[in-house]
């Protein structure tokens, strides 16, 4: 006899639904970034609109001074003293602070010589400020889509995986496959939780992309992408489902299959893709319990010649130096505006934190170094940056030069005005899987 859901757990469950949705909010391309610009630009105009006598002019003129002051002293600090981000996250994201800060001060402005309801007002305004300040600079970034990314949270639902049942052997697929009439349009996106069976690692769950080719009955097995975001960051499938769908449609629905591993775990945490009692074991997590886990649970071809670990900023110097240190497991690397070396950014605090200033030990796990201290004979790697990523481009290249002199067959290209953001992912995105169709027996050789 069935169980009546309880109006308890019905009620749960419309909770987590209206969460759900509200973690999807798109905050880039959606309404909800022109309706908080907009509320925020009415409030700030109200705000200003006093009687104009010239005691008001002037704390107008002082709170204007005052706002673009703090933000370009904190800018300096932060930015080019501390330099917390590793680079400088451009000019349109400083004018969106500057402008932010000075409305805050406009705002607490209104505090004085006010009647009660402008002074509601104004603090009200203080938060709604803040808020359009935070989505436009992270849409001027473009790389958190949603309301859950923003705060390193997942929204992709659980993916469902086909049966592992299709051929595990390597070859050309472009020479045997025929579409079938049933083939999807568009591949399909989703998370799954990978078990830290061996490294013990907490990580969120990763994305998954399914190309159409992977979706049809008695589906090919096909090759393997990792594929590491940056830091703070989220294992988001999105951005390489778009590039690879394209790739698909282009190719009669063959593409690689795709796992967005979470190599940081905490967003704000930099794990440096190594085995560390500070941050524990990412690089066992990635190279062991997401490799088994594929096996395991994809339709993948079972030889590292078609298997590609792929990065972004972060992301992108855990690839190349999982590359270098496991040959056996990725015959392929793209490496997408990747830092130089592990905790680049924080060099000194890394160094006294990770190493207990042990600097040999901090240079033994450099990239740099370890091309130099090795040789490969049938590996590819990709690295790209944004032509105008002045903080980036000088380390691509010198990796670059790296690789191919360890006998990496090596491509480097710059993403036109890419910068530090989503221009330079996609397009990076793009332009390696150009190199790598081929390689991966998805499309004919180039001539």
């Amino acid at each position: 006899m069935g169980t009546e859901p309880t109006s308890d757990g019905a009620e749960r469950t419309l909770i987590n639904d209206l969460s759900t949705s509200l973690l999807r909010i798109d905050i880039v391309n959606g309404p909800l970034l022109y309706v908080v610009l907009g509320l925020a630009s009415m409030q700030l105009l109200y705000l200003l609109l006093r009687a104009p006598t010239k005691t008001w002019i002037l704390t107008v003129v002082i709170a204007v001074a005052g706002g673009v002051s703090v933000a370009g002293v904190t800018w300096f600090v932060v930015v080019t003293i501390v330099d917390a981000f590793g680079m400088s996250p451009g000019l349109v994201s400083f004018l969106w602070f500057a402008g932010t800060c000075t409305a805050v001060a406009i705002a607490i402005a209104n505090f004085w010589k006010s009647r009660l309801h402008r002074k509601i007002a104004a603090a009200a305004s203080v938060m709604l400020f803040l808020m359009a300040g935070t989505l436009a600079i992270n849409a001027s970034f473009g790389l958190n889509r949603t309301l859950g990314s923003l705060f390193g949270m997942t929204t992709e639902s659980a993916i469902a995986l086909p049966t592992v049942s299709g051929p595990k052997e390597s070859g050309p697929l472009y020479q045997s496959w025929e579409a079938p009439a049933d083939l999807p349009v568009k591949g399909t996106t989703g998370s799954q939780i990978i078990p830290n069976t061996v490294s013990g690692y907490t990580s969120r769950p990763a994305g998954i992309y399914l190309p159409p080719a992977a979706l049809i009955s008695n589906a090919p097995a096909l090759p393997l992408v990792i594929f590491l975001m940056g830091q703070p960051g989220n294992p988001d499938p999105s951005f390489i489902a778009a590039t690879l769908d394209r790739d698909a449609a282009a190719h009669g629905g063959l593409a690689p299959i795709v796992i967005v591993a979470d190599q940081l775990g905490d967003p704000s945490k930099d794990p440096l893709c190594l085995d560390t009692p500070n941050y524990g074991n990412a690089e066992t997590f990635i190279t062991t319990d997401v490799v088994n886990w594929a096996k395991k649970n994809l339709n993948i071809i079972n030889d590292p010649r078609y298997w590609t670990i792929a990065g972004y900023s972060n992301g992108g110097q855990c690839a190349i130096s999982l590359a270098v240190k496991h040959p056996d497991l990725f015959a392929n690397v793209v490496d997408i505006s990747g830092e130089e070396f592990a905790g680049s950014e924080i060099e000194a605090s890394t160094l006294a934190d990770v190493f207990h200033g042990d600097q040999a030990a901090y240079d033994a796990v450099k990239p740099l170094n370890l091309l130099a201290s090795k040789r490969f004979s049938d590996t590819v790697a990709i690295f790209t940056v944004g032509s105008n990523d002045a903080g980036f481009i000088p380390g691509q290249q010198r990796m670059a030069s790296a690789a191919s002199a360890a006998g990496m067959t090596v491509t480097y290209w710059e993403s036109p005005n890419g910068g530090h953001a989503l221009p330079a992912l996609t397009d990076g995105l793009d332009e390696a899987f150009v190199v790598l169709y081929p390689r991966l027996g998805l499309a004919p050789p180039t001539a």
